[in-house]
């Protein structure tokens, strides 16, 4: 399933996601690698094998969507259910693609779908990623960190006034 593009600015090119495949798992373990590389490095936790090997083990295509500009990968998202909430994850944009608007365009899709289910958002992301300002700028608050990691979470938004809705209950 592909969702339609969504230009939001002139500097976004024109996108779509694509449901990921099995067969996407080492492209999406490359990406994961180059893209995470420098701020491992940074927090002395690089490893080659390692890198891709986590992505690997956790890759779930059935969550996963590809983002796509002009039939080439652009980047990848994950949101997968649990512990009563949405979890954003593997969300990578091609080194080319990062600081254009992508990211923001792309994670408003996520929220308004998490959103119009009542569902939180959770994350995490690595202490001192530049990646953290952009969760921040769209609404996510630190619910805990470590020496390597920051946990974020957003709870849903009703519609544009940015007012907390009533989650609904699940049974």
């Amino acid at each position: 399933m592909a969702v339609s593009a969504r230009t939001t600015s002139p500097h976004v090119a024109s996108w779509v996601l694509r449901s990921a495949v099995a067969t996407d798992v080492e492209l999406i373990a490359e990406l994961r690698a180059t893209v995470m590389r420098a701020d491992l490095e940074r927090l002395g936790r690089y490893d080659e094998h390692r890198v891709r090997q986590r992505l690997r083990d956790s890759f779930s295509p059935q969550h996963t969507s590809i983002i796509m500009i002009d039939g080439e990968l652009a980047g990848c998202v994950t949101v997968r259910p649990a512990e009563g909430r949405q979890w954003l994850e593997h969300f990578y944009l091609a080194p080319h693609c990062q600081g254009r608007g992508l990211g923001s365009a792309v994670l408003r899709t996520v929220l308004e779908r998490a959103d119009t289910q009542g569902m939180t958002v959770g994350l995490n992301v690595l202490q001192g990623s530049a990646a953290r300002r952009l969760y921040e700028r769209h609404g996510f608050v630190v619910e805990a960190q470590d020496p390597i990691d920051v946990f974020m979470m957003r709870p849903p938004t009703g519609g544009s006034d940015g007012q907390t809705a009533n989650a609904p209950v699940f049974s």
